[in-house]
């Protein structure tokens, strides 16, 4: 193990030597010694209060390179395509998985004989958008700010962002409902979702029965008009990346099985652990065949 001296760790993390050597005679940096009348500070030690940041994984890490040096076809290419696909055609989008990849691949649709929803197009734009926001900022906590800037880069220029009601990046104004089922009142979303944060945020290291968790919460509480599914699915992709586990997507074969987990999660929380694994499953040999490595 490498070690600095008094000196160098408070130069390197930007505190006085006095409050660097009070630190290690309080026993608040954890391996630091005295050989002799002279501190030994382990080269990773941090100061107290400070959290050590969480390793990049390997897929996170290659997602970030490909997405800097604008690669083809490997698997940010492929992400970008499943995941805005499959996200996408759950909530009602017309556009077919060739069309997606040629509007990722070459800004346009394709050749086609049918008629094309403008918002279609616009959503599957922003849902590219959406999947770079995340990659490039895994680093910090899940906040308010964030999940609302996720909702902008969806739905902005779409129909629906012309309609004043509909507000946007914003918590919804009117009520709704989501399978039958009622929702959060609009004037209770904001507390609702500070509550659901704060719950989620204590937990030092989320589990991936956490994550779904919080996703049964979110979709829930419906804090948005419209595009709760997408943004909520999109959460997890991010949390799943930032905690290390493999992410996952939800394909049309397992949507039905994907609701009924969110309609039964309180009672029985199988159902819909046993998809998103199944799901996990498939992404694992997407992640073989690229040769990514994973925790298992």
């Amino acid at each position: 193990m490498a070690y600095l001296s008094v000196k160098e760790w408070a130069e390197k993390h930007v505190v006085s030597e006095r409050t660097a050597r009070n630190y290690c005679s309080l026993g608040k940096l954890d391996g630091a010694y005295l050989a002799g009348k002279t501190w030994q500070i382990p080269a990773d030690a941090i100061p107290p209060g400070r959290k050590k940041a969480k390793a990049v994984s390997p897929l996170l890490k290659t997602l970030k390179e490909q997405k800097s040096g604008k690669r083809k076809g490997g698997i940010y290419h492929r992400i970008q395509i499943d995941l805005t696909y499959n996200s996408n055609h759950i909530e009602g989008s017309r556009l077919t998985h060739d069309q997606t990849r040629y509007i990722f691949e070459t800004n346009t649709i394709g050749m086609t004989d049918k008629a094309i929803n403008v918002d279609d197009i616009i959503e599957t734009t922003n849902h590219f958008r959406a999947i770079d926001y995340i990659i490039d900022n895994t680093d910090s906590p899940l906040t308010e700010s964030y999940i609302k800037h996720l909702h902008l880069l969806l739905k902005s220029g779409t129909s629906d962002a012309d309609r004043e009601w509909f507000n946007v990046g914003e918590y919804k104004r009117l009520p709704n409902e989501v399978g039958g089922n009622d929702t959060t009142a609009p004037e209770d979303v904001s507390r609702e979702i500070k509550s659901l944060l704060q719950a989620y945020n204590s937990i030092s290291r989320p589990t991936f029965e956490d994550i779904l968790d919080f996703h049964h919460r979110f979709e829930s509480i419906h804090p948005f008009q419209d595009g709760n599914g997408r943004v909520g699915r999109l959460i997890m992709f991010r949390e799943c990346l930032r905690n290390g586990h493999v992410p996952f997507i939800i394909t049309d074969e397992l949507k039905m099985f994907y609701y009924n987990g969110l309609r039964n999660w309180p009672d029985i929380k199988g159902f819909l652990m046993d998809t998103c694994l199944t799901a996990q499953d498939c992404f694992k040999a997407l992640l073989d065949k690229f040769r990514i490595t994973y925790d298992n």
